[in-house]
């Protein structure tokens, strides 16, 4: 019997960097974009859009900067290889995102309380991010890396973390048999998140 062929590792998505002059927008839309449901190659800058209904629209290679989301629609949105950097993603419900094509980089965001609930999202950088009681549930975080990002109170269980770098985040809290850890990688002050369960003190 023929054995399966091993699934190669997804590439890490490149973080997207040129847009047109054009499509560098900063704090609103102009007219002529009003409605519009697909945006490629944007560069969003200040806005607010906190509470916002972005349910259905397509983002692809787009960059949102300083931007306040917290609280939007993302029912059905598509985000295809788009960046948030010093963005408000507060109780953002990325796990409503459309599946397909789904690739996102985060960098000094806070994301308190947003749920990744089952999305599929292996190589994803979190860079400097608060992500207090986030929701990882089921997702698969394959070689994701959380570097200096605050995890207090984040949720995972049966999330896949191989090779997930855990080295520089804070307040790391899971349960080895509830998740997938194979060369995940920690440091020993992650170690007594790791092992509360057991009663183990470590010092």
């Amino acid at each position: 019997m023929r054995r399966p062929t091993p699934r190669k590792p997804a590439k890490a998505l490149a973080k997207p960097t040129y847009f047109p002059p054009e499509n560098v927008l900063t704090r609103v839309l102009p007219p002529a974009l009003v409605g519009q449901r697909e945006f490629e190659q944007f560069h969003f800058i200040g806005f607010d859009l906190s509470q916002a209904d972005l349910a259905g629209r397509r983002f692809s290679e787009c960059l949102f900067e300083n931007c306040n989301l917290a609280g939007s629609s993302l029912t059905g949105t598509s985000l295809q290889n788009v960046a948030f950097e010093g963005c408000k993603l507060l109780g953002l419900q990325f796990t409503s995102c459309r599946d397909i094509l789904f690739g996102v980089h985060f960098d000094q965001c806070q994301l308190d309380y947003a749920s990744f609930w089952g999305k599929t999202m292996p190589n994803t950088r979190f860079v400097g991010c608060s992500l207090q009681e986030a929701d990882f549930t089921r997702a698969d975080l394959t070689n994701a890396v959380f570097a200096d990002c605050q995890l207090r109170g984040a949720i995972f269980s049966q999330t896949r973390l191989l090779g997930t770098d855990f080295r520089t985040a804070q307040g790391v809290a899971l349960d080895p048999e509830q998740n997938e850890l194979k060369q995940a990688r920690f440091t020993l002050h992650s170690l007594p998140g790791l092992l509360g369960k057991y009663g183990l003190v470590v010092e």
